[in-house]
């Protein structure tokens, strides 16, 4: 069990480590990746919801679903025909995510019950928040870069962690066999 979990620690670390060096090195790439992305994620919705359509017993749902599956199909085409657009939309997507959420972390942090360590946490996250929102709704188009470089550096300290909590659990499940082995 514990060889398993640590060789996918291990493995998944190496992969993070490599997609984040990547995303810090060429954050232009990186951007044109989420976009590829997106637009294949739109083409999957699209092909479920016309499955969902022809699935269903009654018309009103068909058409709907079949709306659903065609307004996919736009998106995932306007972001292949236009990736600078959708990678600024998804910049201006986030941007709103962190406002609105920044906002509802300094909200927590007024209100009374907490103590001052969780109403400094909660008011220092939600103000940072709020300021990415406000960076990326002033240069949407610095922000997607910037994204992908953070998403990178994130992706990088991500990797390390998990490779070496797993070596660290391949060291105790050695260590383990070592002393199944004395005490047979």
């Amino acid at each position: 069990m514990l060889y398993s979990l640590s060789s996918s620690l291990l493995w998944r670390g190496l992969v993070a480590i490599v997609i984040g060096v990547v995303s810090v090195a060429w954050p232009a790439i990186t951007v044109g990746v989420f976009v590829i992305l997106f637009a294949v994620y739109a083409f999957l919705a699209a092909g479920l919801e016309t499955a969902r359509a022809f699935s269903s017993d009654r018309a009103g749902p068909v058409a709907g679903f079949l709306l659903l599956a065609a307004l996919s199909v736009a998106s995932g085409v306007v972001a292949l025909v236009w990736p600078a657009i959708t990678a600024l939309a998804l910049t201006v997507w986030v941007a709103v995510w962190a406002l609105v959420t920044g906002v509802v972390e300094v909200v927590l942090a007024i209100q009374a019950g907490r103590t001052i360590g969780d109403r400094a946490m909660w008011g220092l996250r939600g103000l940072v928040s709020v300021a990415l929102g406000v960076v990326l709704v002033i240069r949407p188009d610095i922000g997607a870069l910037t994204l992908a470089t953070v998403f990178g550096l994130f992706s990088i300290v991500y990797g390390v962690s998990a490779a070496v909590l797993g070596a660290q659990l391949r060291h105790l499940d050695a260590a383990a066999a070592r002393l199944t082995h004395e005490t047979a």
